[in-house]
């Protein structure tokens, strides 16, 4: 194994034993499996493209931070996460923020491998190679609120609406979860831009 290959597969390892583990008693179970789909998926996919596209060190250990964040949410149902109850009753907030920090991380970090794919493969350069990851980004988040929406319109289950959407009270939620996203992509992509 080459030394650069080490992080990526430290990283894994390390990711693997902490989901495993995580996944013994969550607070939902069937809310936890929900949550975890798409972070499964995604880290599989991340393995088998390994060889064809690899994706820098820092990279890795943003999405490596990210997914255990996710994975820790899932496992208290985002809305109950004991730190954030916490901050919660310390300051008074009408509800628990953890989602939303975690939304915001997901557009800080993930604009990173977008870029990286648009000019390291496609070769983009200019504007557009730092507005088409911002888009990217966006556009998945806003899909991610959409389906969302469709589990908890297809399992009709409203302890699970709770659980899952983690609206809390708040109509707009999905809107502001959004916005989070987009504000942490907006960040990313300045930092891409005067890196240059």
């Amino acid at each position: 194994m080459k030394k650069s290959d080490r992080l990526p597969v430290i990283l894994l390892v390390i990711f693997a034993i902490f989901w495993l583990v995580i996944a013994i008693s969550p607070y939902d179970r069937f809310t936890w499996i929900i949550e975890n789909i798409l972070s499964v998926l995604f880290v599989l996919l991340l393995i088998v493209t390994y060889e064809k596209f690899r994706f820098s060190n820092i990279t890795y250990l943003f999405l490596f931070s990210f997914l255990i964040l996710h994975t820790l949410g899932s496992y208290y149902t985002y809305t109950n996460m004991p730190v954030f109850k916490w901050i919660q009753a310390m300051f008074d907030f009408s509800r628990n923020h953890y989602d939303r920090v975690v939304h915001f991380l997901f557009g800080l970090i993930f604009y990173f491998p977008i870029y990286e794919i648009v000019t390291r493969k496609l070769k983009m350069k200019g504007w557009m190679s730092y507005l088409l990851p911002f888009l990217i980004v966006v556009s998945f988040k806003t899909i991610y609120e959409i389906l969302e929406y469709l589990a908890v319109i297809f399992t009709n289950n409203l302890a699970f609406s709770d659980s899952f959407l983690g609206m809390q009270g708040d109509y707009w939620d999905a809107q502001k979860d959004i916005m989070f996203g987009m504000a942490g992509a907006t960040i990313s992509m300045l930092i891409c831009r005067l890196r240059k």
